[in-house]
């Protein structure tokens, strides 16, 4: 790669030196300013290759200098960094024509890498999407400022100007519709209808009336016409929540109309064309049930265009303070009383396990606003509202409530009892083992830091064995994160 111009403009010296030496090392000119001004001074006089901007600079917020940037030089690729790590700031920045956000603090080798693709890759020469002003400081759909919501906000902010089919898996409570929202109020069909579908919640046999809609008399009861949700959400986004409880008929009607791209009602003739963005979400996993032969293998793949796995409140414990703020914001615009937590109480919740997650915590702060009369609620209330048995002091971590094995037994009765009578699938001996086998190797992974050497010897295997393990299950190894 040729060596390039790049132009700098951070308020903070020590950023701007390090990215002076980062950026120096791999060849690059690096011209480095602490106000928006001096930048677009030399953006104007034609300097530079490419430019890093903070968002929060003295005279200026970078959001704001990108559209004048790109209606100057429009091929000119710039990233947006800055430590107000929220959604709405990775949406704004990409809306605005940025090659990339990046949240500080920010990993100096990843930063390297992008600045090597937004000078390889070509340049499209296409302006801004939205100019400053066109959207209002909007309640922030999703909370958080953790390593983990930020690579969600980024994937999010990709998306938004897309009409790709999303799959957004995570455990009951994580916020998926909030995420699919997102998706819809910041992406190009946020003029139409946003319509949610709970898979779980429709009895089967009235599904794909649910979905397609029916004609008159196409069914004992069907007096009258009925529009189904893909006709609700023509223009907009058709959210089908839980698809894992979709079944089998109703699944290939689905995949006919991801691939033609039009259906008929239940009773109808006249095609109808599916003007809609397919949004799905789940708790399950939905490769354990193709294997199982309970969802169709080309329906999973057309549904996983992009997958989004949200993660759970116990792996972002760190967001915990600012969602309890939010939470107790929230009820006192509602009119009751303000309220807070004590350090201990903070703690407290941080080390609690969070099986509800999100959910379960919103609806915690919403208990102790209304039933304790004190402002400042103390460590003495969060354990009894925790006195489950699932809380831990700080810095522990919690006690399974059973054994290994006891769960394990658990889970698969349940298993043998959905099956009504009837036996499961052949190979069942082989999917139990995979499905224990991926997590043990996961979770060794994250706490070796993606060192397959030291996973290995932590889990007594060969390396070689343990290599071939992570490819035949498909596990993502990524060294250095925890």
């Amino acid at each position: 790669m040729t060596a390039a111009t790049i132009l700098v403009a951070d308020d903070d010296k020590a950023i701007r030196t390090v990215l002076t030496q980062a950026l120096g090392r791999q060849g690059h000119v690096v011209r480095t300013t602490g106000n928006a001004s001096t930048l677009w001074q030399w953006v104007h006089a034609g300097e530079g290759d490419l430019v890093i901007t903070d968002v929060v600079m003295p005279d200026e917020n970078g959001l704001d200098l990108i559209p004048r940037i790109k209606k100057l030089r429009p091929s000119l690729r710039i990233l947006v960094m800055s430590a107000q790590n929220t959604l709405l700031t990775a949406v704004k920045a990409t809306e605005r024509g940025a090659f990339e956000y990046l949240p500080k603090p920010f990993d100096l080798r990843e930063l390297v890498a992008v600045v090597n693709r937004a000078l390889s890759e070509p340049a499209t020469g296409e302006g801004n999407l939205a100019q400053p002003g066109d959207e209002e400081d909007e309640q922030l759909p999703l909370i958080g400022r953790s390593q983990a919501m930020q690579e969600i906000y980024r994937v999010l902010a990709r998306l938004m100007p897309t009409d790709l089919t999303v799959m957004i898996y995570g455990e009951s409570g994580t916020g998926k519709e909030l995420a699919a929202r997102a998706l819809h109020d910041y992406g190009k069909r946020r003029r139409g209808s946003f319509v949610a579908v709970n898979m779980a919640a429709i009895p089967r046999e009235l599904i794909e009336s649910e979905l397609f809609g029916h004609e008159k008399g196409a069914f004992t009861g069907a007096t009258t016409r009925s529009s189904g949700r893909f006709e609700q959400a023509a223009g907009g986004t058709l959210f089908l929540d839980e698809i894992g409880d979709m079944p089998l008929e109703a699944q290939t009607r689905l995949l006919r109309v991801l691939q033609e791209g039009e259906y008929t009602t239940v009773g109808g003739r006249t095609p109808i064309r599916a003007e809609v963005r397919i949004i799905a979400a789940t708790h399950r996993d939905l490769r354990q049930m193709v294997r199982q032969g309970l969802f169709r293998e080309d329906l999973f793949y057309r549904l996983s265009v992009v997958p989004i796995r949200l993660p759970p409140l116990r792996e972002r414990s760190e967001d915990i303070p600012e969602l309890v703020r939010h939470f107790f914001a929230e009820a006192q615009s509602e009119g009751l009383t303000a309220k807070s937590l004590d350090g201990e109480a903070m703690e407290a919740l941080r080390a609690y396990s969070w099986p509800g997650n999100v959910r379960e915590l919103e609806n915690l702060v919403r208990r102790l606003t209304v039933l304790y009369s004190q402002e400042t609620i103390g460590l003495d209330v969060i354990a009894g509202e925790l006195s489950d048995g699932d809380a831990a002091e700080p810095g522990e971590v919690a006690a399974p409530a059973e054994s290994l094995g006891s769960a394990v037994e658990h889970h698969l009765r349940s298993y043998f009892a959905a099956h009504d009578g009837n036996l499961p699938a052949p190979g069942l001996y082989d999917r139990v083992l995979r499905e224990i086998e991926r997590p043990l190797i996961e979770l060794s992974l994250s706490a070796t830091r993606g060192n397959q050497i030291r996973a290995a010897k932590l889990l007594g295997l060969n390396r070689n064995t343990l290599r071939k393990k992570i490819r035949d299950l498909d596990i993502q190894v990524v060294r250095g994160l925890k």
